[in-house]
């Protein structure tokens, strides 16, 4: 019985340790979005969008005021984006997306990871070559028709259009369609769940079982930085 306790005591703590990293993440977001579009949402894409991001992940309501609030506040922290490029081993392509109110520290963190994972930080433009950036929407299924659904949107940036395991209906457009891609989705009324910037690899590296465990353990470690916002690769 203590072993079983053991293990659901673990996978709880894991648990958790997923919403707080997630909590972190989103009030990030919220502080660049309240820094360039301001505190109101109804005047602030980014900041709606940011709303719509902590439901996803069960954010509670009033963090996210309190998020709002600090992001609007004198003592409020300043966050630069920067993104890293770097290869995991066996030469799989990864993209690492951070947040930080210290470049200095965050690229001699994200530096350390890829060596202690056996890969190479590399330099800007290295591998963005192997992803294209593109904006994701998660749209709750209603019984929507994919075909109707694809015909209303494909004049405000619809690239592609599917379902993901969760029946949740996945739209996705180029990035510099992003922006009018939510509006449609606003005005038309249809539910979003979620909505973010991605990036997508073009071509993917397939590995055996016991290869790809080493690329998601530096993956995994990538993940677990508190500077680190997203982390993307190629592997299959």
């Amino acid at each position: 019985m203590g072993r079983i306790f053991e293990v659901r005591k673990g996978a709880m703590f894991a648990r958790w340790d997923r919403m707080a990293k997630n909590f972190t993440r989103i009030g990030k977001e919220i502080a660049i979005a309240v820094k360039a579009g301001g505190p109101d949402p109804d005047n602030n894409p980014a900041l709606r969008r940011c709303y719509l991001n902590a439901k996803a992940v069960n954010m509670p309501k009033d963090r996210v005021e309190a998020a709002i609030k600090r992001a609007s506040g004198k003592d409020k922290t300043d966050y630069e984006e920067i993104v890293y490029e770097g290869y995991a081993p066996h030469g799989v392509a990864i993209m690492v997306e951070t947040a930080t109110d210290n470049p200095t520290r965050t690229v001699a963190n994200v530096r350390m990871h890829f060596t202690k994972g056996h890969g190479a930080l590399g330099t800007s433009g290295s591998v963005a070559f192997t992803f294209n950036r593109l904006g994701e929407f998660k749209v709750k299924n209603n019984g929507q028709n994919l075909e109707d659904l694809e015909l209303d949107l494909i004049d405000f940036g619809l690239e592609e259009i599917g379902e993901d395991a969760d029946g949740n209906i996945i739209i996705r457009t180029a990035y510099n369609e992003f922006g009018n891609m939510a509006k449609a989705l606003e005005e038309k009324k249809i539910e979003v769940v979620s909505a973010e910037l991605t990036r997508i690899p073009s071509t993917t590296v397939e590995l055996p079982e016991d290869q790809a465990n080493e690329v998601l353990k530096l993956v995994d470690t990538l993940e677990q930085d508190d500077d680190v916002q997203k982390v993307y690769h190629n592997l299959k």
